[in-house]
Order: C-alpha cells, then structure tokens, then sequence
C-alpha cells in the first residue's frame, strides 16, 4: 500500500480513538461535563434535522422527476434527458445524508443481542467498539468521498451538464453529520425499535 492510502487510514485511526476517548471522557460525569454533553446533543439536533430535511427533499425530488420520466416517455413518447440523472443523483443524496438519522435513532445494524444481555463496563465498552467501528468507516467514506469529489469535478452529468462533484459530495457530506449523529447516540442512546424487538 502507498503513502498516499496509508495517510487517510492513519488519520482516520488516530482521530477516531482520541474521539471515542473524547466521548468516553464526556459521557460520564457531572458539571463541566454535563455541560459539554448537553452542547453536543444540542448540536446533533440541529444537524440531525437538517440530514433529515434533505433527505426528504431528496426523496421528494427522485420520486417527481420519476413521475415526471413515466409520464414523459409514455404520455408525451418524448423521454426527458434529464430525469434519470436527476432521479439517481437524489437517492444518492437522500442515502449517505439519511445515514445520519438512522445512525442517531440506532435503526442500522447493531449489535442488539450483546447489547441487551451486557450490564455495566462491559456494554459500554461494546458500546465503545461500535462507536470506533462506525467512525472508522465514516472517516474513511468522508477522506475518500472528498477526494473523488475533487477530482471530477470537470466531468459532467449526462442530462444534467452540471459536475459530477455534486453527485460525489454526498459522500463526505453525509459521513460529516452521520460521526455527529453516532456520537450523538453514543452519549445518548435512542434504540426504541431493538428495545421492544422480540
């Protein structure tokens, strides 16, 4: 492996330990403490309704410029150029920024079962893992979801003629407020739907 793919790993590693350890410091105790916790959650609020916003509006634009597509090309027999690229690009976008709010109400995969039958030092410390493990991955979508964004960014959609950036930056934007939301969930954990599963 080259220099160039070891210093995204590397800083990735490095920042997602003293980030759990950040977390873990925050998470227990009082005063100071509560306080900066308290910011934290305040902050993944704003964020997280924002990821949501966006993604439905994601949604709401893929779902009209798929409509838009049926009625053009068998209402009118003349296909829009533009609406597939649109379409696409919005699912992408309501993906990796949806990623975020399912992260926060802990609706990915998780680790329920271990969860659910560990008490004390030892959930936390699964807890932990988790934390460490999702912004492992995120770190790494966000370092090379930017530099794929950079580099076609003279490319062109089909249909669309705006840069392909735009399709790529859902990449790193949706990994930036998804390490929110995990933080968020690890400080303040919110998993009603894994609480009540059978």
């Amino acid at each position: 492996m080259n220099a160039m793919n070891q210093l995204p790993l590397l800083v990735t590693a490095v920042a997602t330990v003293l980030t759990v350890a950040f977390a873990l410091w925050v998470g227990a105790g009082e005063g100071p403490r509560a306080a900066l916790r308290r910011g934290i959650l305040a902050a993944d609020r704003v964020t997280t309704g924002i990821a949501a916003v966006i993604a439905c509006l994601a949604m709401s634009v893929a779902v009209f410029a798929g409509a838009w597509q049926v009625v053009a090309r068998f209402a009118t027999e003349t296909p829009s150029v533009w609406s597939e690229a649109l379409v696409r690009t919005a699912l992408i976008w309501m993906a990796f920024i949806g990623v975020a709010v399912a992260l926060r109400t802990g609706a990915l995969v998780s680790i329920d079962v271990a969860h659910r039958y560990s008490r004390g030092t030892v959930r936390r410390a699964l807890e932990a893992a988790a934390l460490a493990a999702s912004l492992s991955m995120l770190g790494v979508m966000f370092w090379f979801g930017w530099m794929m964004a950079e580099r076609v960014q003279f490319q062109e959609m089909a249909g669309l003629e705006v840069s392909m950036s735009w399709g790529y930056a859902a990449i790193p934007i949706g990994a930036a407020f998804a390490m929110i939301g995990a933080v968020a969930h690890f400080l303040d954990r919110r998993s009603e739907e894994l609480d009540l599963a059978v």
